[in-house]
């Protein structure tokens, strides 16, 4: 997949998740199959850009290119702005907010909200586009509620407005991540515009991402919350895109150093501090599912330190794989 100037190695995305794509994260993902993926939403304040909240969000070092940085905002000066410091910051590909549908986004008239004024959408990437000479893409929803599905009125805007790759997640505002994705207007949207479209919503398995590229015709795949707690996803999704298998679930020692090497870059980016408060969320999304996680979880999320953390993290999956080795010794 062909994004300006970028050949991605494939049209696997990790999806923006605010709280969640930080750098460690998306370095994680890009060394576990991911052919791009795209930062925490950048807010186009110019008030926030000194914070040290968004500087680490825009912090892009060590990483695989293309660098894409999203933005957030409804005024298109202020947007414009934000792209140009970010693309002077060092970001290759300039993203737009316009799918988000938390409620603190939209109340500002951002994210997925823009989508009810297709003038100001308009004005917004026309301005953003013509203030860097670097790609830009948009990420929207198929409308913001079941009676006002403008999404392909929103991608034709996104088209000729030099938007140069449009991510469509199969929900409208109104739902949420609630129900199902419906991936016909992505289908319909794919059937109108020339420029790349890359289906989001519900790519939980490698089956399913061979399911929706089927079904929309899109030309790549964007995964966002399926990639909590198991980021070789992409992995899995792209050796069964390639070959029809399906590859074995990782075994718990390989979970086990993938986590530990997750945590301790994550301590090294934040510092102990926060870089404790942040792993937390990482660690329950890891152990979900596991022979006695929500004890760990329990405890775990008390301790301060990154040695407390770490060790107790290790010491779990220790439990575990001794567990299922006793288990298939007694098997056999």
């Amino acid at each position: 997949m062909q994004i300006g100037p970028y050949k991605l190695k494939n049209n696997l995305v990790l999806a923006p998740m605010a709280g969640v794509t930080d750098r460690p994260f998306r370095q994680l993902c890009r060394q576990l199959g991911a052919g791009m993926a795209v930062s925490e939403m950048v807010s186009s304040n110019s008030l926030l850009w000194g914070s040290e909240k968004t500087k680490r969000r825009a912090d892009h070092s060590g990483e695989d290119e293309p660098r894409s940085v999203q933005i957030m905002g409804a005024d298109p000066q202020m947007m414009a702005e934000a792209a140009k410091y970010n693309a002077d910051s060092g970001a290759q590909i300039i993203d737009i907010n316009m799918g988000c549908p938390a409620k603190k986004i939209c109340n500002v008239a951002a994210g997925s909200a823009l989508m009810k004024d297709e003038r100001l959408v308009g004005k917004i990437l026309e301005a953003v586009v013509q203030a860097v000479d670097i790609p830009v893409t948009l990420k929207i929803r198929t409308g913001w509620d079941h009676d006002s599905r403008n999404g392909v009125q929103i991608a034709s805007i996104a088209e000729n407005a030099g938007i140069q790759a449009l991510a469509v997640h199969g929900r409208t505002r109104a739902d949420g991540y609630r129900g199902d994705a419906e991936y016909g207007t992505i289908a319909t949207i794919k059937q109108t515009i020339e420029i790349p479209v890359i289906a989001n919503g519900d790519i939980t398995s490698p089956q399913k991402a061979a399911e929706v590229l089927d079904k929309t015709g899109a030309d790549g795949l964007m995964i966002g919350r399926a990639a909590q707690g198991k980021p070789w996803i992409f992995r899995s999704i792209l050796h069964y895109l390639e070959s029809g298998e399906t590859l074995p679930e990782p075994e718990n020692e390989e979970i086990r150093d993938l986590l530990l090497g997750h945590l301790n870059n994550l301590y090294e980016f934040y510092g102990e501090r926060t870089g404790v408060r942040v792993a937390r969320k990482h660690i329950s999304w890891y152990s979900k599912g596991q022979r006695h996680g929500a004890s760990f979880r329990q405890r775990v999320n008390r301790v301060e330190t990154t040695e407390e953390q770490l060790r107790m993290t290790y010491n779990f999956f220790e439990e575990i794989i001794r567990f299922d080795k006793t288990e298939k010794e007694i098997a056999a």
